[in-house]
């Protein structure tokens, strides 16, 4: 820990100075977690994705801080008397990049691909039986039956609404274009692969009238003109330009490194997304021999969430919890059924006989870990020791997050560029709600990458959608648990807290996932 201070000191002498970093005030310097792989929020789950979609596109429904949803890009809904047909009229000013008018039209389009394509969509199409537009300010949509939920999931990022003509005839090819309705427009000609993102401040962006600023939701008003993204691999260069004031904000500090960062007094850390980080290695269900529900859960019995967790977040003990199930501890969805197994064994070389007689034949498993992403970089490496000293035959493929972000989408076999395992961090409202929760779905080769089959599941998540009262969508959360456990599409690796940092002169930077709207420099 103190070299990599004294390194990230030593950075800080060597970068630009406070001086010129201030002459430009209408740029905010946002160092992100890594570099944007993909551009389409519709295709991929990667959170890099997620914040770039957050300042291009907007949603018709936004979640508070409280996961509430308020009207976004919608004026506001009606619902007729059976509650099956919700119509949605579009608020006065939208725009696109282009400047050319959002019209309902666009709503449909988007929306029909996100119902084909997006996890949390395709399970919002089992409720719906048409959407259209009977005129440029009106949006319908038909519902087989009642769904309350129907605002909380269009508040959804990956629900977001792009021209017609962007979205791709097929819609599981991802989209070419960047242009959306959000507060910044993507500025493709100044992109740099691997270095660098910039936005523009869109003029033609009619924030909301009315409302709280509070997460996704109330009027997303642009303060900065110009934003530029920095990709910077190293750890200590990154603190090192946060502490001269070359940079504004560092979306996710190592945790090594936040003492270190506070004790300049100039910059500040806090936790902004409550939800939570939790540590996750995903199977590929695909093929041998994680196609083995047996050899899954004597990889789950293996995993000791404290040891993962000592690794990627135990220089700051406090942000850590362990016996982490589906969902955050302490949440109303989460159940303590079964953490019991997420305390690992104290031997791991005892589970060899076990697995062979799994059917475990000595076969190669492909195995990603992003290199440049540290918490995912740690966990990885102490889960493929453990896989190691169980006896499985480990190729380990070090990659950058952006290289497994495309390869996890590959279904071919390991041999033909696939994967057997990956490392990540499951984010957002799905750790606390299982409706927006990807990695639990068992809808085979629709479901996240990993394309887990589990029936069970699937007809559990429906009776929670329908559940009448929160007693009762409990209740079937710690049914969900149980079949986790038995059907283990993932191994939770316990969570952290991933604090943000920032120069203290930035304010309003709002809770939640990294916006760069609201943000204000005093």
């Amino acid at each position: 820990m103190k070299r990599r201070a004294f390194m990230a000191s030593g950075a800080a002498t060597a970068l630009a100075s406070p001086a010129i970093a201030s002459a430009a005030t209408s740029t905010l310097k946002f160092i992100p977690q890594a570099d944007v792989a993909s551009l389409d929020p519709v295709w991929t789950t990667a959170d890099i994705t997620r914040n770039y979609s957050l300042a291009v596109y907007d949603t018709l429904y936004g979640n508070d801080a409280d996961f509430t949803p308020h009207p976004q890009m919608a004026a506001g809904h009606t619902l007729s008397s059976d509650k099956r047909t919700f119509t949605i009229t579009l608020r006065d000013g939208l725009k696109f990049h282009d400047n050319t008018p959002v019209t309902a039209a666009d709503c449909v389009a988007s929306l029909k691909r996100w119902m084909q394509v997006d996890t949390l969509g395709i399970t919002v199409g089992t409720y719906v039986t048409g959407v259209s537009a009977p005129n440029d300010k009106t949006l319908v949509i038909k519902l087989k039956q009642p769904f309350a939920l129907l605002p909380s999931t269009l508040a959804y990022y990956s629900s977001c609404i792009m021209p017609a003509h962007q979205v791709p005839a097929n819609p599981h090819d991802q989209i070419t274009g960047s242009i959306g309705s959000g507060p910044f427009i993507f500025k493709t000609s100044e992109r740099v692969p691997g270095a660098k993102l910039v936005f523009e401040k869109f003029a033609g962006y009619v924030p909301r009238s009315s409302g709280k600023p509070s997460f996704m939701a109330g009027p997303k008003v642009a303060h900065f003109d110009r934003v530029e993204w920095t990709v910077i691999p190293d750890s200590a260069t990154k603190a090192g330009a946060l502490e001269s004031g070359e940079q504004d904000w560092w979306e996710n500090p190592d945790i090594d490194l936040i003492s270190s960062l506070k004790s300049t007094g100039k910059i500040a850390t806090r936790v902004t997304d409550v939800t939570g980080e939790i540590g996750c290695l995903r199977f590929n269900w695909l093929y041998p021999p994680f196609d083995k529900p047996e050899i899954r859960r004597l990889v789950l019995r293996a995993m000791n969430q404290k040891e993962v967790m000592a690794a990627v977040a135990g220089a700051e003990p406090s942000i850590i919890k362990t016996d982490v199930g589906i969902f955050v501890p302490g949440t109303p969805m989460a159940s303590t059924t079964g953490v019991a197994v997420t305390h690992g064994v104290k031997d791991p070389a005892s589970l060899k006989p076990e697995l062979e007689k799994a059917g475990y034949k000595g076969e190669k498993i492909t195995v990603l870990v992003a290199t440049n992403f540290p918490v995912i970089n740690s966990e990885g490496l102490v889960c493929v020791d453990v896989l190691k000293k169980m006896g499985f035959n480990v190729e380990l493929a070090s990659l950058d997050w952006g290289t497994v972000v495309q390869r996890r989408a590959v279904m071919k076999p390991p041999a033909q560029g696939g994967w057997n395992i990956f490392f990540t961090f499951l984010g957002g409202i799905g750790n606390i709600t299982p409706v927006a929760n990807i990695a639990i779905r068992g809808n085979g080769k629709h479901a996240w990458f990993g394309w887990p089959t589990m029936p069970e599941m699937q007809k559990l998540l429906t009776a929670w959608l329908n559940a009448p009262d929160v007693p009762a969508q409990q209740k079937i959360c710690e049914q969900m648990q149980q079949v986790f456990w038995k059907d283990v599409p993932y191994v939770p690796l316990g969570m952290y807290q991933q604090p943000t940092a920032y120069r203290t002169y930035l304010k309003d930077i709002r809770m939640g996932f990294p916006q760069m709207y609201g943000v204000r420099r005093v």
